[in-house]
């Protein structure tokens, strides 16, 4: 049957069954109906690059792009700017956007992830950080492709630095992956400029891609335990520079938690006014 005459039970069904073949240690797997995706998630989550059959990529991506669908793909063309929404009248009040909601929602040319060094994804089923988001809306290919970017470079990523690559079933063009500095104690002038690095590290690559708008993620906030204000005002003040010499056209700041919406207000109002 193709896959776009399956439901999206028999398509959920179908991945289940074929990673659970590929997988040693899963292949007799027992799945109660209530936890069917959240085992499909956790599935791929765990499962290393490599090559899966054309037939399993057709339904994945059918399954996944109908859940894209059915979560509601919000075009960059929609969020209003910080002009509009905030009446902050500066000039680059009409290329900046603060928005919150899930970032693989987002349509626009690249959005940001929050990578680790090894830039493969993140393995811990169902986890809660924007890189297991992001590879979970996008399907296996973004890790396949992750994989042959780290294999060629034969070396982890260092903090700062970021890549390009394929946005899959992700309404996105593109994403960019950078890996933020991890805080274990106190904040240093060090992290700080490592995390500047990280704005200045995707704009670039946007730029040498011919994007027009990018969607940033809170770096670091997270996992990695950078103060939320801090990393607000590095993020505004690096793309504020940026914009400066740049031909990007809109740079929308990503948030989910209303804490962090709050602190970029404060932020966008204070530094760019």
């Amino acid at each position: 049957m193709k896959a776009k005459d399956m439901s999206q039970e028999e398509r959920l069904e179908y991945l289940i069954q074929y990673l659970c073949r590929d997988s040693v240690r899963y292949k007799v797997l027992r799945v109660e109906k209530a936890e069917r995706r959240a085992t499909l998630r956790s599935l791929m989550n765990i499962r290393m690059p490599g090559p899966v059959s054309e037939e399993f990529l057709e339904i994945q991506d059918a399954f996944l792009q109908q859940e894209a669908a059915e979560k509601g793909i919000v075009q960059v063309e929609a969020i209003p700017t910080i002009q509009e929404a905030y009446g902050i009248n500066g000039k680059l009040g009409s290329r900046i956007s603060l928005w919150q909601g899930d970032i693989t929602r987002l349509s626009v040319d690249a959005i940001v992830n929050a990578a680790n060094s090894g830039m493969l994804g993140c393995f811990v089923p169902c986890h809660g950080c924007i890189d297991n988001a992001i590879h979970s809306a996008a399907g296996l290919g973004l890790r396949e492709e992750c994989g042959e970017i780290m294999e060629r470079q034969g070396y982890e990523e260092a903090t700062g630095k970021a890549k390009i690559t394929g946005a899959y079933n992700l309404p996105c063009r593109y994403v960019l992956h950078t890996v933020g500095p991890i805080v274990y104690e106190a904040l240093t002038e060090h992290h700080c400029r490592q995390l500047s690095s990280c704005y200045e590290s995707c704009l670039s690559l946007a730029e040498k891609n011919g994007l027009d708008s990018v969607a940033f993620c809170c770096i670091s906030t997270g996992e990695f335990h950078f103060p939320n204000e801090k990393a607000a005002e590095i993020a505004v003040e690096t793309v504020r520079e940026w914009l400066e010499h740049s031909r990007i056209e809109r740079v929308v700041f990503n948030v989910f938690k209303d804490e962090d919406l709050e602190i970029y207000e404060k932020v966008l109002r204070d530094r760019l006014q």
